[in-house]
């Protein structure tokens, strides 16, 4: 964690994330003309960002966007602050939703975290239904190949539609597949009432890409989730749940346990 209270005590670096809460998914041009630093000061603050893992990238053909990135702020919380007094730790707090929070110029939801595992091991957690049960709930019915349908299964209900589909699979580098179908037995199932079906199931269809990096001993695993329409009420929802179910991800590889469940209800993310 010493690298993150390191980059937090700049306040050139602040500003960074700042702007970037703001308005995500900026290029490093963007950034200097919002904050008028100059491209080196931008570039080293960014490095520094990026190491403490702050900041992720995602390349959009030729362009480098950066992204806030709530994965360090969620492992202090997860970590640390439960064993102390939580109105001690409102800074924190507040960063932490600021970091979570999704603007709506570029609606998408982007999150990189660092796992003690291989990538084959980390390839079969995001395939494999007894690993998927465990953390997620869900099993996914399918052969992995692109192009290939998928059925979602949760608590024995089974979701199957045309559209639910693999859209890249490249083990155990990358993996991209159609969001569900949003059925009056899944929002039952969540406790998520009639308009607010009616409403998310007006909206596009998303997706969700996971990529698999080794870094020594350990796995970056970076997830973006887009496809949605400006002011998504789905992207609300799975920026909830999708911090929590990765964190879940981690803690089981790394320790074979997974974390509590949650209290609030259903996970989002799902």
């Amino acid at each position: 964690m010493d690298a993150v209270f390191r980059a937090l005590a700049d306040a050139g670096r602040r500003r960074l994330l700042d702007s970037l809460n703001a308005r995500n998914g900026q290029t490093l041009r963007e950034l200097c003309g919002e904050l008028d630093m100059a491209r080196q000061s931008v570039s080293k603050h960014l490095a520094v960002l990026e190491a403490a893992n702050l900041v992720t990238t995602v390349r959009r053909g030729r362009e480098k966007l950066h992204y806030l990135n709530a994965e360090p702020i969620n492992a202090i919380a997860d970590r640390w602050i439960s064993r102390y007094d939580r109105a001690r730790a409102t800074a924190l707090a507040d960063l932490k939703t600021a970091l979570e929070s999704e603007p709506m110029d570029r609606p998408e939801f982007v999150y990189t975290t660092y796992i003690k595992t291989t990538p084959e091991r980390l390839w079969q957690a995001l395939t494999d239904p007894a690993f998927t049960q465990r953390y997620w709930g869900v099993a996914f019915a399918t052969d992995w190949r692109t192009g290939a349908p998928m059925t979602w299964e949760e608590n024995g209900h089974r979701v199957a539609d045309p559209e639910q589909v693999v859209l890249e699979a490249d083990p155990p580098r990358r993996l991209a597949y159609t969001w569900h179908t949003f059925t009056p037995e899944w929002a039952e199932l969540h406790g998520i009432g009639a308009d607010v079906l009616a409403e998310i199931s007006r909206e596009p269809r998303s997706r969700v890409s996971f990529s698999i990096e080794p870094l020594g001993g350990l796995v970056k695993l970076t997830v973006v989730h887009d496809g949605f329409a400006a002011d998504s009420t789905v992207l609300e929802m799975i920026s909830s749940g999708w911090p929590h179910l990765l964190s879940d991800l981690k803690t089981l590889l790394e320790t074979g346990e997974t974390l509590p469940a949650l209290d609030e209800g259903p996970v989002p993310a799902r």
